[in-house]
């Protein structure tokens, strides 16, 4: 057993050396909890979509939101969860959405959002994807509600 000892006490002062020495084999853990860090701001970035909509713009849809599909946050022009669930409300209530009211303006989301786009010069497919058709159309809502 003795041999066991002495054998941690000398990997442990090797590791003690090779971190007071700023060794390279050492350094990298300490960077991987900015890097993880990085990551989570991101997701907050992510929680405002807009596809395309200038703050007036996206001013002009939360005031129609609030006053036809229960929006109750505040009118910033920045599309967020609460704009979205509002959004979804009417997408389920007209245009075919059937997911969850969760403020999320994912694939289905916008497959309904292109339905209802229709009416404002989207000639695209039906695919979910937020592209220039979907953009420019949804400017064509937001400047004609």
């Amino acid at each position: 057993m003795r041999p066991n000892v002495v054998a941690r006490t000398l990997v442990s002062l090797t590791a003690v050396a090779g971190i007071a020495a700023g060794g390279v084999a050492f350094a990298a853990p300490s960077f991987a909890a900015p890097a993880a860090s990085v990551q989570a701001s991101s997701v907050s970035i992510q929680a405002v979509q807009n596809f395309g909509l200038t703050a007036t713009e996206a001013k002009k849809v939360q005031t129609w939101l609030k006053t036809y599909w229960g929006y109750t946050d505040t009118i910033d022009g920045q599309l967020g969860p609460n704009s979205w669930k509002a959004f979804q409300r009417n997408l389920a209530t007209y245009w075919g959405y059937t997911g969850a009211i969760d403020g999320d303006p994912g694939v289905n989301t916008i497959k309904a959002l292109q339905r209802l786009l229709q009416n404002w010069g989207y000639t695209g497919a039906i695919d979910g994807d937020a592209g220039t058709g979907t953009r420019a159309a949804f400017k064509n809502f937001a400047n004609g509600i």
